[in-house]
């Protein structure tokens, strides 16, 4: 595989902070490992972020500030037009502002036209390889599948998944596979040996990454010895 192959396996870890609690960016984005957050309206409901332009604006702009190299806000509405109109509003806010739309026919008409107008692009609630290839035909930067909730629904989310990966890695697509609903950081591990290399999790998950009695003893003894001289 050269150095310019364009298949995501050749793009680079990328993690991101799923949620938009201003006070988990404050605990999570100085460490360095996460690329950006993403959010979507649930996150928003959660955190008491209201989903108006008015309130994304400022919230975008925040994250920005703490660091975040890149935010992602999903666009909201039902219509082609809507979800086009407060997409377009979005993507205006800076060019590190990525615009989710949903992977629907209204979604993916929205988006066309967004992506004819420079935003950039997550096509999410991927739950199929087929959904994942459309959003490789739409030059999307992402496509978002949902490993917990296609488990739940019965699907073998991790054997999906990997499709979509070598699908769009076989087309020379530079759409990365950005795999949210994660439950536990072995769910990260077992797709990144699959070749997957982009993820969204939340910082429970992400606290998960930081756990283990054997690091926290090795560490102790590491300070006792250092204050022994």
């Amino acid at each position: 595989m050269s150095s310019k192959d364009p298949s995501p396996s050749a793009q680079g870890l990328r993690l991101m902070l799923d949620t938009a609690d201003r006070a988990a960016w404050a605990q999570w984005l100085p460490l360095g490992c996460f690329h950006g957050v993403t959010t979507n309206p649930m996150l928003l409901q959660a955190a008491d972020v209201a989903c108006t332009l008015p309130s994304l604006t400022a919230l975008v702009r925040e994250a920005l500030d703490r660091g975040a190299g890149e935010v992602q806000v999903q666009t909201w509405g039902r219509t082609r037009d809507l979800y086009a109109e407060h997409g377009r509003a979005l993507a205006a806010l800076s060019p590190k502002v990525v615009i989710k739309v949903p992977t629907t026919i209204e979604g993916v008409a929205a988006a066309a036209k967004l992506r004819d107008e420079g935003a950039r692009l997550t096509m999410t609630a991927v739950y199929t390889a087929a959904q994942a290839l459309m959003a490789s035909a739409l030059r999307a930067e992402y496509a978002a599948p949902y490993l917990g909730r296609m488990n739940d629904a019965g699907q073998d989310g991790f054997r999906e998944i990997a499709a979509m990966a070598l699908t769009a890695r076989r087309q020379g697509s530079r759409t990365r596979i950005l795999v949210a609903s994660l439950r536990h950081p072995g769910d990260v591990v077992r797709l990144a040996a699959e070749g997957l290399d982009t993820f969204t999790f939340s910082p429970k998950l992400a606290a998960g990454f930081f756990t283990g009695e054997e690091t926290e003893q090795t560490v102790e003894a590491f300070e006792a010895a250092a204050e022994r001289g």
